[in-house]
């Protein structure tokens, strides 16, 4: 989903609608934003793109922005934990408020929710499930490659 601001959200395709709520009313799949996100995410998935470059239009909490602006910063092809993204924004005891945050992050993929890890470096939560997330790491070579062939299940909204 898109606004005139930029893009609102990437859902996946079972997602959860409370998971994430959103104050858009109406989809055009035509809209510009949303045009230049589904290119971006076909590149990104052919391996010829590492960063994006659409606008995005957050909505969520005060906290739950700083979370997910701590996600924009985290490099293609690497990881961090709940804890390095809580000492980050300069709250290191909410680690589990972090997870939370990350967890209703709206745009996946391109806000990497699935660059973070648990403390001991394990897989954890993932909107899309840990098939997809696990794909996501191995697409950046930050993790050994999934056994099966995943398909790409989300929308661009």
């Amino acid at each position: 989903m898109a606004s005139d601001c930029g893009l609102a959200a990437i859902l996946w395709e079972n997602d959860n609608p409370r998971r994430v709520p959103l104050n858009i009313v109406a989809e055009e799949p035509d809209h510009p934003i949303l045009v230049a996100t589904e290119t971006q995410l076909r590149e990104y998935f052919s391996g010829e793109r590492q960063t994006f470059s659409v606008p995005l239009d957050f909505g969520g909490t005060e906290f739950q922005n700083q979370v997910w602006q701590a996600l924009l910063a985290i490099p293609f092809g690497e990881t961090r934990t709940y804890t390095e993204i809580a000492r980050q924004i300069g709250k290191p005891a909410a680690v589990r408020a972090v997870g939370a945050a990350n967890g209703r992050n709206p745009i996946s993929i391109i806000a990497p929710c699935h660059r973070v890890l648990g403390s001991s470096g394990q897989l954890t939560g993932f909107a899309g499930g840990l098939p997809a997330k696990a794909h996501l790491l191995a697409l950046e070579s930050a993790w050994p490659a999934p056994k099966n062939n995943l398909s790409t299940p989300y929308s661009v909204r």
